[in-house]
């Protein structure tokens, strides 16, 4: 009778124990945690009803302050700025169903980031691995969609490969769900776009948009975008830059998980290049500066190390069947160009 010897008293989870046996224990969100992280979300929402305001309301007269003296040069834009806030609230007040599209806009765009913040979280959760409650990012009022996006930390290591698969893809699965509806809804409830005149920017649709359409009939070239619509193709933005194979976003994670180090770091400077280039044909035959974002922000998680996982074991079929989905995934979610200016 043979016995074998452990080298880590058993009171010490080893490697193996942390991927085989179980997650270890993690640390409850603290009340001063949901207060800071329930603080932001309520600021990104109001931040994303007035993007969604923005949407649904017609150019306003906004009258140019005045320009006499230094002073009033250096105040013109600042001034400019908050007259333009300031109508456009006025006008959602006196227009109840301009509020009402931002505050459907806010509601569904944040569920969509919700839904994808969560799946990380409750992935890490499930292995054990420390992390903070989603981070929602508000913006000022006129840029972007009212948000810069929701992101969690992890405070702890990776335990193992696999783990590091299913946290990375939770986050865009979770959110890919949540979008289904909000696309279906937005696609239905498209209405005829009013003639224009003079120079306009075009949402470009992504393949999942434009399959809705073909089998629902809608019109998608010549439709005004909707609080659902506008929401959905967010998300679809969001799904595609975050399954990028870059650095540590999502698809990063899942590359590193699937190949090791080599592959991550040469695919992700591939993706890098490959961006850069439709950036500038993206602005040469559009006129849409939109590309670069991508490639700004690819540029950057490429000089962000990915941590190596402490368990490199095999993923197994599953998860090799997950991953070809994913590409489906965001290959539904991606389209090359997705703004035009004309």
């Amino acid at each position: 009778m043979s016995e074998s010897i452990e080298a880590i008293p058993p009171f010490v989870p080893s490697r193996r124990t942390i991927d085989t046996i179980g997650p270890q224990s993690v640390a409850r969100p603290t009340t001063r945690e949901w207060l800071k992280h329930s603080g932001l979300f309520l600021l990104t929402f109001l931040t994303t009803t007035f993007a969604g305001i923005v949407v649904a309301s017609p150019e306003l007269p906004v009258a140019e302050p005045a320009t006499e003296g230094i002073i009033g040069y250096i105040l013109y834009v600042p001034e400019y700025y908050f007259r333009i806030v300031g109508a456009l609230l006025t006008y959602a007040i006196a227009n109840p169903t301009v509020l009402i599209s931002g505050l459907t806009f806010a509601t569904a765009l944040l569920a969509i980031l919700t839904a994808h913040e969560m799946g990380h979280y409750v992935a890490c959760r499930r292995y054990g691995v420390e992390a903070t409650l989603p981070f929602f990012i508000p913006a000022p009022p006129l840029f972007l969609a009212g948000t810069f996006g929701a992101f969690i930390k992890m405070k702890s290591p990776i335990p193992s490969r696999r783990a590091l698969f299913d946290i990375g893809l939770a986050g865009p699965w979770a959110g890919f769900v949540a979008l289904l509806p909000v696309a279906v809804v937005g696609v239905l409830t498209l209405q005829a776009a009013p003639p224009h005149e003079g120079s306009a920017i075009i949402f470009n649709d992504p393949l999942l948009i434009r399959i809705i359409a073909k089998f629902t009939g809608a019109n998608l070239p010549d439709a005004m975008p909707n609080p659902f619509y506008m929401a959905a193709w967010l998300g679809l933005l969001v799904t595609s830059l975050n399954l990028m194979p870059v650095g540590q976003l999502d698809g990063g994670h899942g590359m590193f998980a699937l190949f090791g180090p080599r592959a991550h770091k040469q695919v992700g400077l591939l993706a890098f290049i490959t961006m850069a280039l439709v950036a500038v044909l993206g602005f040469i035959w559009y006129g849409s500066p939109s590309g670069f974002l991508y490639t700004v922000l690819l540029a950057v998680m490429l000089k962000v190390r990915h941590p190596a996982p402490r368990v490199m074991e095999p993923l197994g079929t599953k998860r090799i069947i997950i991953a070809v989905v994913t590409l489906i995934v965001f290959a539904l979610s991606f389209w090359p160009f997705p703004i035009m200016i004309t």
